[in-house]
């Protein structure tokens, strides 16, 4: 993580990413919930909590995009079988190939906005 948090700031957002509420994740961190409160306030820990929250959805991403192969061909037997009602298949894999779709179009245009504050800065 992050080479200007403690120790318990990067157990704490640990924490966050996976317990479902912040006293939880402040008693799995070691520590109490006026720290946690006063971290979640400091910039430079929410800076460090949401891009451990973007490598997690980023990861999240990654799995989507692997599965859609998996997705092809999951509509490609529905389609070729004329027997077998599928709609929840169809559904599923229709999904996944939405969201890799939109993954990649956000990918886009997250690379532009990238080249345009690079051709922004003086």
């Amino acid at each position: 993580m992050d080479a200007t948090l403690t120790r318990r700031q990067e157990a704490f957002i640990a924490a966050l990413l996976s317990c479902p509420t912040i006293a939880h994740a402040a008693r799995m961190a070691g520590i109490a919930e006026v720290t946690a409160g006063r971290w979640l306030k400091d910039h430079s820990f929410q800076a460090a909590y949401r891009e451990a929250r973007r490598q997690v959805v980023q990861q999240a991403i990654v799995q989507v995009q692997h599965a859609t192969g998996t997705a092809v061909q999951t509509l490609v037997a529905v389609m070729q079988d004329n027997e077998s009602p599928s709609n929840a298949r169809v559904t599923a894999a229709r999904t996944i190939l939405e969201m890799a779709i939109r993954t990649v179009e956000f990918e886009d245009l997250e690379s532009r906005i990238v080249a345009l504050e690079q051709q922004a800065k003086p």
